[in-house]
């Protein structure tokens, strides 16, 4: 616990999180106030809520040097609720949506994580990729050549910059982005698009604010539609970013710890007039790109965003969304798996598809718990398809040809079932039947119901049946279901 502790809080790469903190906290401005334009809420509503989520979650959440905020997937969710019913109703889901997160890490359903494949994962990265290019495309339509410029000169600075002897690899280069193109916006005074044409920033501290709902059934059933998918989506995003940081930095994470933690910077969020949030992949990679490792990171982009958004607005706004579209094309390209292009021809079809279907679902609905979903369901059927083929099914005739020995090798589930039911010759005519099954493993009762099957049909032919070599686990589940030991339920099943 101590360890886990000094290792989150290390001050070993301090300078690296706190320039990575300040890069951030300047990426989160403009996607904080675009979120909250998508929700239909106030400006404010989205800056206040990534300040409470990321500071929260640097000290409560499960993956050091992980961003978490107000993010786009969480705001589709929240327009129908907004436009009906309004922002308290608004701040009550969120603090259901705690609730509900934090259940979910007390219930350790962040270790379902293991059932999502590495395709998925590949795919749900690709199809982020995507939608984050996508979501720069209104700041380079219908603009002058002046956004252009700016916007190639950012991406120049972002991969040249770290080629400069010693201060390349002392400041990150999208921080050096953003100041040197403000600057120089400012200086020429340029007319393009700033982050205060986006909206007006607050200019007062978040306060308590207890949703001004009635306490009854009517506002839970109003606002539980809307919870659920909310924290469903919000953790499935958190894990998924959380395992893909554990990759780029090479180290493990707490996953229904981050459940809990993302649980509490969503309450804490709705208390302070702030939506539901969850991590964020691209100010992740951001925050990881440029240095940032431990909670410091996280702590810092939260408080430098607030500081900045209320005391620095003069300043902040002036920002070109020029620089901020360099950052977050860099994050695209850096987020994108190139490698899985090439792998195409590697991979196996099954993978191959999953990892595309995955991509497609989420590109077309910007649904990211849709996509995850389908492509796990993919998964699991082509596995479940794969493992039912490694079934075989020998035979051998005693001397005196009447008894035969069939000798089952391999896993028997719903997938192999009718392959285990199709191996037998009922109509051979023989006096005694022999099903070893000490290299066979029965799984479940569509495995039961076949072997029923098998045993019944040689019997009402005058075979005398015996299944022998069942392993511990196999009769264990064939004693509690099969009935081709029971005369009742034989009778029964035959229909007499």
């Amino acid at each position: 616990m101590i360890a886990t502790l000094k290792s989150g809080w290390s001050l070993q790469n301090l300078r690296g999180d706190v320039l990575a903190g300040l890069v951030v906290a300047l990426a989160l401005i403009p996607e904080a106030i675009a979120f909250s334009i998508i929700a239909g809420v106030d400006p404010k509503v989205g800056l206040y809520a990534s300040f409470c989520i990321a500071v929260v979650t640097a000290f409560f959440g499960g993956r050091p040097g992980m961003i978490s905020a107000a993010t786009g997937a969480m705001a589709l969710l929240m327009v129908t609720l907004v436009k009906e019913h309004g922002l308290e109703y608004l701040m009550a889901a969120t603090l259901l949506t705690g609730v509900f997160q934090i259940i979910a890490g007390f219930l350790k359903l962040g270790s379902l994580m293991r059932f999502v494949s590495r395709s998925v994962v590949t795919g749900f990265v690709n199809a982020l990729a995507i939608l984050i290019f996508m979501a720069q495309l209104p700041e380079l339509t219908d603009v002058t050549w002046h956004v252009y410029a700016m916007t190639a000169a950012g991406l120049g600075i972002i991969y040249l910059f770290p080629y400069v002897p010693k201060l390349g690899k002392l400041i990150p280069s999208p921080l050096v982005c953003i100041l040197l193109l403000t600057a120089v916006s400012m200086a020429l005074g340029l007319n393009i698009n700033t982050v205060g044409d986006m909206g007006e920033l607050p200019d007062a501290l978040p306060v308590f604010l207890w949703p001004d709902v009635p306490l009854n059934l009517e506002t839970l059933w109003i606002i539980l539609p809307y919870s659920l998918p909310l924290a469903v989506v919000g953790l499935l995003e958190s894990l998924m970013t959380a395992t893909i940081v554990d990759d780029l930095t090479d180290t493990s994470s707490d996953k229904n710890r981050e459940c809990k933690g993302q649980g509490t910077a969503n309450i804490v969020s709705g208390l302070f007039g702030g939506m539901a949030g969850c991590a964020m992949i691209g100010q992740s990679v951001i925050n990881v790109k440029s240095g940032g490792r431990t909670r410091i990171s996280t702590l810092i982009a939260g408080v430098v965003l607030l500081i900045l958004v209320v005391f620095l607005d003069k300043w902040v706004s002036q920002i070109p969304m020029a620089a901020l579209v360099a950052v977050m094309i860099m994050v695209s390209i850096g987020t994108f798996s190139w490698e899985s292009i090439i792998n195409l021809k590697k991979h196996p079809l099954s993978t191959n598809l999953v990892m595309l279907v995955t991509v497609a679902i989420v590109v077309a609905t910007h649904n990211l718990a849709l996509g995850v979903f389908a492509g796990v369901l993919l998964a699991a059927l082509f596995f479940a398809n794969k493992i039912g083929q490694y079934l075989y099914i020998d035979s051998e005739l005693s001397e005196n040809q009447q008894e035969r020995r069939y000798q089952v090798v391999g896993q028997v589930f719903f997938s192999s079932s009718e392959k285990f039911t199709a191996a037998f010759d009922f109509k051979e005519d023989i006096d005694r039947i022999v099903i070893d099954l000490s290299h066979a493993h029965f799984w479940d009762i569509t495995a039961v119901s076949a072997l029923d099957k098998v045993v019944i049909k040689f019997r009402r032919e005058g075979t005398e049946v015996e299944v022998i070599g069942l392993n511990e686990a196999s009769a264990t589940i064939v004693d509690r279901f099969a009935v081709h030991d029971k005369p009742e339920a034989v009778d029964q099943l035959m229909g007499h």
